[in-house]
This record gives C-alpha cells, structure tokens and sequence, in this order.
C-alpha cells in the first residue's frame, strides 16, 4: 500500500482521534496542527508529526511546556512550530 492508496479522509479521521491525548492542552496543540499545517505539510513533515504522536504524553506535556528540551531535533523543531500557532 502506498501513501496514494489511503483514503485522505480516513486518514485525517484516524490522525484526528490520534490526536486526542486526554490532556485538554495537548489537544489543542494537536489539532490545531492537525488542521492548519498538515493539509500542506510534506511526508516528512508529516512523519515527523507520527514520531512525535508515538511519545507518552507526560513526556509531551514536559517538551511542549519547555519545562525539558525535547532530544531529537526534528522533533523539537516540530515542537516549536506548533507552540507557534496562534490560537
């Protein structure tokens, strides 16, 4: 299966409820994300965001507050980018 094979919709659907971490912060990140910057973000942006998806929330809560500095670079970038976003 290739990139071109998923359904966008279902995709967003499936990114969407990924998003949702039971923090109501985190959330609000995400999805801001999720829906001003994925529609244009490239695959390795977007792989990057799956990265940072996989991260346990305590750990995401910490790097998105800056209370600690996030060890992987792309992620830390990607971090910024959405702490960024106007609300």
């Amino acid at each position: 299966m290739t990139l071109q094979d998923i359904d966008p919709a279902a995709d967003l659907r499936r990114l969407r409820w990924r998003c949702r971490r039971g923090m109501r912060e985190l959330d609000q990140l995400f999805e801001r994300w999720l829906a001003r910057e994925y529609p244009t973000a490239g695959d390795a942006e977007r792989g990057v965001f799956l990265r940072l998806l996989d991260c346990e929330d305590d750990r995401l809560w910490r790097w998105f507050m800056g209370y600690e500095a996030c060890p992987d670079a792309e992620l830390a970038a990607l971090i910024a980018r959405i702490r960024a976003l106007p609300a």
